[in-house]
């Protein structure tokens, strides 16, 4: 009887992590999609509300790490419970992440609501984006489903974003060249480019913690990476700064 009432308790708070999980995940959906119309039409007001809003993605983070190490200093959880709860915890860290990567994008919104115009910009960064939202969207799904198919078909995905970013870099580049003018709003376009490449890296990293959830173990293949253009570490040139 004690067994059984501890773990019901468990699932009882894992349900309440889980659940502001989703909820984070939401925000984090919303975010990206307003930082990406917010960019497309200028719109300052929406930029700002995105990095507003960007304190409600943290707290959420917060709350999850606090229960999830409650969760674990208070009910013993077994191996496949715990693996069930540093899957959490990490999957927020992710989401966390990204929330900074949309509020960055916000934050160039000013700057190129008055820079040079450059053309064909804009279609590539929204195909990119609309991939990453999707990806994250399945990988989601993914971790509620406990589905090993749908995680390790987001994970090689990510080359697909990589792609994008070559593709994007390169434009970019040819436009700094041909039109000098256009240095300064190149330079903000490709940051926000690289951020959400970033996002995509992070959407991975999702899904390889449900690999890890479903098998209890992380993939020990390296990841597909299309990105060629970082010279160090992943963060090295991210735009965050």
């Amino acid at each position: 009887m004690n067994t059984k009432h501890i773990s019901s308790a468990f699932d009882r708070d894992l349900e309440g992590a889980q659940a502001m999980l989703m909820k984070m995940a939401d925000l984090i959906n919303e975010a990206m999609m307003r930082a990406a119309e917010a960019l497309e039409a200028s719109n300052l007001e929406m930029a700002e509300a995105v990095r507003r809003n960007d304190k409600a993605i943290d707290e959420l983070e917060e709350r999850i790490k606090i229960d999830c190490a409650r969760i674990l200093g208070t009910r013993s959880p077994n191996a496949g419970d715990l693996r069930t709860v540093l899957t959490v915890m990490t999957i927020a860290s992710n989401l966390e992440r990204c929330g900074d990567y949309a509020k960055n994008i916000a934050k160039r919104t000013s700057v190129l609501a008055h820079a040079h115009s450059v053309k064909d910009v804009s279609p590539a960064l929204r195909r990119m984006q609309k991939a990453v939202v999707d990806m994250m969207a399945d990988a989601l799904n993914a971790y509620m489903r406990r589905d090993l198919e749908i995680a390790q078909e987001v994970r090689a995905r990510d080359f697909e974003i990589d792609e994008m970013y070559n593709t994007l870099f390169r434009s970019l580049l040819t436009h700094m060249m041909e039109e000098p003018h256009s240095i300064s709003a190149c330079m903000h376009l490709h940051f926000i480019a690289k951020n959400i490449e970033r996002m995509g890296d992070h959407t991975t990293s999702i899904a390889e913690q449900v690999i890890y959830l479903v098998t209890g173990e992380l993939p020990d293949d390296d990841r597909p990476k299309g990105d060629l253009t970082s010279l160090s570490s992943p963060d090295a040139f991210d735009g965050t700064a």
